[in-house]
């Protein structure tokens, strides 16, 4: 509370009016960041800086213990604020002195520091807790994958409440340090760059540190067994990528995938500019979920994406992901098309430096196969709803949104804005309107009309459309009927990485 002189005279009249005036100053944070889709995700009142979270974890049993401590700054003058949080809390302190705290809802944490808290305040907060992360869950569901030798964290748009509590919306971003201690024999992995590790009385602890701003589901933990490489890329970039030791007849596929991340990142650099993170890699654990996810630096992949064999696609959409998703993240879940739609066009990228389909024949083959009375259709890849978030068509319409775009301002043009955008809103959050204004701005062209048409309208653009896009059908000469364009070679391996973000 400040203190403010007063002259004596004034101090009657005063009196009455400055302590409830100022007590009433003081509110609850909201408790969700005020995402439509997700009402109760994030929280109001105060924006991370900086993660420390120190751990231990029994793999036997999926204990886990934790003290997290988090460095923020208020937004409010605030009586009370919530962390999104599932395991069990034993203390919290803020600014050094015992808060109280209380559940609600499915997975609040409800804190009310000793003393509020005015706005602009840099706070210290730290939470003591411990439990059993895979009995825990939340809207019928978890985000937390045991294994046969330990466990993973890694899902989205969620994963943090099961192991760290936090201000989970992409739209508070922060640093991270990990450090975890685990039996001697068992790893821990994290993102970024692991900074030291040390071992006593059976227990080894690895310290992981993730410098550049992280949203909260883009932090994972790997707690196993695990064959672990190193190299740098020869762009210079630190390689890390693990692997279960069990994953049976799928290491070698995932081996020659995920080793080929050090190419892939350094030629992904050439279309979106320097890689924007510290270190980069991929862990595979032996999990039964079939997903990939872009978890910063650290990618996470399921054994089933290598089923079928080697897969360098979907490491191209995972790694495209770490400037479109991790660098720039969106302002909302609704902005999932500046994910999604742009790590899909990598692969079609992919796919013509590999010549096996160019980009423009991907988008004549994708429009061709869906008719007009196909469901694929009906959903806007620039608001796609929560139900339809990771819904085929954010990927495929996506990505021939971006053809579009492409083919509207030309190449010049269009590898410039590929490449700006990172660098323009690197580290920050950014919508998809703020991508077309963006886009505008580069191409010196009006373009709501194409956004439009490709992200916001309920049906197939019609055949005009599709040819002012140079999209089409495959159609032929005037009078001769047109003919579905053929399946590019590289379909199937695109089509492969379909469930990377289902279960």
């Amino acid at each position: 509370m400040h203190r403010r002189l007063i002259a004596p005279g004034a101090l009657a009249a005063s009196l009455l009016l400055a302590i409830p005036a100022s007590a009433a100053d003081y509110s609850p944070g909201a408790p969700g960041i005020g995402d439509p889709y997700y009402p109760a995700y994030g929280n109001g009142g105060y924006d991370v800086s900086h993660y420390d979270l120190r751990l231990k974890y029994q793999p036997r049993t999926d204990e886990l213990e934790g003290t997290a401590t988090l460095l923020a700054t208020t937004t409010q003058d605030l009586s009370r604020f919530d962390l999104d949080f599932l395991l069990d809390v034993s203390e919290v302190r803020v600014n050094g002195a015992k808060a109280s705290f209380a559940t609600s809802g499915q997975h609040e944490l409800e804190v009310t520091p000793a003393k509020p808290l005015p706005k602009g305040t840099p706070i210290t907060v730290v939470v003591r807790y411990s439990g059993v992360p895979s009995t825990k869950s939340a809207y019928g569901f978890s985000t937390w994958h045991r294994t046969p030798d330990g466990a993973v964290a890694a899902d989205e748009p969620e994963a943090a409440w099961w192991w760290f509590p936090s201000n989970d919306h992409p739209l508070d971003k922060a640093t991270y340090d990990v450090s975890v201690a685990v039996p001697d024999g068992t790893q821990a992995i994290s993102n970024g760059t692991l900074q030291s590790t040390s071992s006593r009385l059976g227990w080894t602890r690895y310290n992981w540190r993730s410098n550049k701003p992280q949203a909260t589901y883009l932090a994972t933990l790997a707690l196993g067994k695990f064959d672990i490489t190193t190299s740098t890329s020869e762009g210079g970039v630190p390689v890390i990528n693990a692997y279960s030791k069990d994953l049976g007849d799928n290491d070698g596929a995932a081996r020659a995938s995920v080793e080929r991340t050090g190419e892939i990142v350094d030629w992904l650099s050439g279309y979106f500019g320097p890689y924007p993170f510290s270190s980069v890699g991929g862990y595979v654990p032996n999990t039964t979920t079939g997903y990939a996810l872009e978890t910063q630096t650290r990618v996470y992949y399921s054994p089933r994406q290598f089923a079928n064999g080697s897969n360098t696609s979907v490491v191209v959409h995972e790694l495209a992901h770490q400037w479109y998703g991790d660098d720039v993240s969106l302002k909302g879940w609704k902005d999932i098309w500046i994910n999604e739609g742009f790590a899909r066009y990598a692969q079609w990228l992919w796919s013509e430096h590999e010549g096996e389909g160019t980009t423009l024949e991907l988008a004549d083959y994708v429009y061709a196969s869906h008719p007009a009375d196909d469901a694929f259709w009906t959903v806007k890849p620039g608001d796609p709803g929560p139900d339809n978030q990771f819904d085929i068509a954010v990927y495929d319409r996506g990505a021939l949104a971006v053809q579009a775009l492409r083919n509207e301002v030309g190449d010049d043009a269009f590898f410039a804005i590929l490449k700006g955008w990172p660098k323009d809103h690197a580290y920050g959050n950014a919508s998809v309107g703020d991508f077309q204004k963006y886009a505008e701005q580069v191409s010196g062209k009006p373009l709501a009309s194409l956004f439009d048409t490709w992200l916001f309208q309920p049906s197939k653009p019609g055949a005009p459309a599709a040819q002012g896009a140079a999209i089409s059908a495959g159609s032929g000469k005037k009078g001769v009927p047109a003919q579905a364009p053929a399946q590019p070679k590289s379909w199937k391996k695109i089509a492969a990485t379909d469930s990377v973000h289902s279960g």
